[in-house]
């Protein structure tokens, strides 16, 4: 890693925290120059605005929700069953940490920056294909009873989502993990495939 590359990494991290507190919309170059104990102009040598910044920040916690959750798709010694269930409650939780990442993907205010329509794009491309395979993977083993796996991910994929805002933003729900594992209860009683012994 390269000087400049080391700077500009230390730069992403405080800018990190500046935007975790107090949001993107009230940060200024300045809050993160100042936290960074860098003048303006240093901090413009390696992004070019705050839009800039604040892309380079979310990109990074998206790869590290990405990489966590790839791990999970991807190990082939966990249950198809243990495997949903364990993609769900990481990704809730991964989420409540990367507080950027969620704001870039459900703050209204960001939607007209053309960088976020991106991020949000891929984020569902992923999504899908991410729930896809497990459920696909499921039904190949004889775990999962499913016409149509594709639709099937759409829908779990929607009804995170619609789960994500008493849990995050307006935290209506107490004991979110208890309300996941009952929502996955559910989930899995209407897939599961039925003995006819």
């Amino acid at each position: 890693m390269t000087k400049k590359t080391k700077r500009g990494e230390s730069i992403i991290e405080i800018a990190s925290e500046i935007f975790r507190k107090y949001g993107f919309k009230k940060t200024t170059i300045d809050d993160i120059a100042d936290a960074a104990h860098k003048g303006k102009s240093s901090l413009y040598y390696y992004f070019k605005s705050k839009e800039d910044l604040f892309k380079a920040v979310v990109g990074k916690e998206a790869e590290s929700l990405k990489l966590v959750l790839t791990e999970i798709v991807n190990n082939d010694t966990l249950d198809p069953e243990a495997k949903f269930r364990k993609y769900i409650t990481t990704r809730m939780e991964k989420l409540k940490e990367l507080v950027n990442y969620y704001d870039a993907l459900t703050n209204d205010y960001l939607s007209h920056y053309s960088f976020i329509n991106k991020i949000r794009k891929q984020y569902d491309i992923e999504e899908q294909t991410f729930i896809t395979k497990m459920l696909e993977e499921g039904v190949k083993k004889g775990k999962f009873e499913i016409p149509d796996t594709s639709i099937a991910a759409y829908a779990i994929v929607v009804a995170m989502k619609g789960l994500e805002i008493p849990i995050f933003v307006t935290k209506e729900i107490d004991n979110p993990e208890e309300k996941i594992f009952h929502l996955l209860n559910i989930l899995f009683h209407g897939i599961s495939k039925k003995c006819d012994e």
